[in-house]
């Protein structure tokens, strides 16, 4: 069965649950400019920025996709840990890609400056990289 990716405009007790299991081991920069993995999953799910990925009615990863005209930030990625290295987040990338083109639309990646993390994967997946400021 494969990942599938969707947008969560509303999670339930189970996806909460999911959620905070993905980002409990994130590193403190990854939620920026939000303080914590909670604040990060309420503000996304507000305003309907969250995609995830499911695998057998579990979530086993999730990013911040934010929609512009004609450029789409996708940031704040990030994988369960006993499940990273297997294709999570490059899948949640390729449809993230698919979902920006369907729009005519790039996709981005964005975050704070001088994280090797994000200029990997940026490099291995081969998206460009934005730099999150201060006040976004």
């Amino acid at each position: 069965m494969p990942i599938v990716v969707e947008s969560l405009k509303q999670a339930s007790y189970q996806d909460q649950q999911d959620l905070q299991k993905i980002y409990r081991d994130a590193p403190s920069w990854l939620f920026a400019p939000q303080r914590d993995d909670q604040e990060l999953i309420e503000t996304a799910l507000g305003d309907g920025s969250l995609i995830a990925g499911r695998f057998n009615d579990r979530l086993l990863g999730a990013a911040r996709l934010q929609r512009h005209q004609d450029v789409w930030h996708l940031s704040q990625l990030c994988v369960r840990k006993i499940t990273r290295r297997r294709g999570v987040a490059e899948r949640l990338v390729s449809e993230a890609q698919k979902m920006a083109a369907r729009h005519d639309a790039t996709l981005r990646l964005l975050a704070p400056a001088g994280h090797l993390e994000a200029q990997a994967l940026a490099a291995k997946l081969q998206i460009p990289l934005d730099v999150l400021q201060s006040d976004q």
